[in-house]
């Protein structure tokens, strides 16, 4: 069996990439409620902060904070993981290991993750997470992608409206994708 490495660090800022199984799929905006209230639900258990969040069609990027003492954020992501597969309809066939592991086929089995180590490396993962969509071909401006916490930033003064990033290929880092 493959020994995945995670780099654990309690009271951590964490990047995330978490993928559907299907990366043709829309379920993650079409069954955004069920999401959020998979976050939520999650949140009261093991409480983090989300820092900053995009939710595409396939995939979604985020940013978390952990509790000082608690690095488990993969006790997490299996709870969310977990919450929102169970709320949907059976979508799809899955394989034998995968039903022996309570697998629903809906989730890549991993997810990507970084430990944020500094305040510039935090800030150029905000930035590619909120310019993502207008990668992805989603929609132009990223003020017009509504599953994004860059309204979050544009309503504090971090961000105008009209704030378009930087071309995704010039942000500096190891995204996941």
């Amino acid at each position: 069996m493959t020994q995945y490495r995670r780099h654990y660090v309690a009271g951590g800022t964490y990047f995330f990439t978490v993928t559907l199984a299907d990366r043709s799929s829309r379920l993650l905006t079409e069954q955004i409620a069920l999401l959020r209230r998979a976050v939520r639900e999650t949140r009261l258990e093991h409480p983090f902060n989300i820092d900053a969040i995009v939710i595409l069609p396939d995939h979604l990027h985020a940013i978390w904070t952990l509790p000082v003492g608690d690095a488990d954020f993969s006790v997490r992501w299996r709870k969310i993981k977990a919450r929102f597969s169970r709320r949907l309809p059976k979508l799809a066939a899955v394989s034998r290991s995968g039903r022996q592991k309570g697998e629903r086929g809906v989730w890549q089995r991993r997810f990507w993750e970084h430990a944020i180590r500094n305040p510039l490396d935090l800030r150029n993962h905000i930035d590619y997470i909120h310019y993502n969509p207008v990668k992805h071909g989603h929609c132009r401006r990223v003020s017009d992608w509504p599953y994004s916490s860059f309204h979050r930033y544009c309503a504090s003064g971090v961000y105008p409206r009209d704030w378009s990033g930087c071309v995704a290929e010039t942000i500096a880092g190891s995204f996941g994708e």
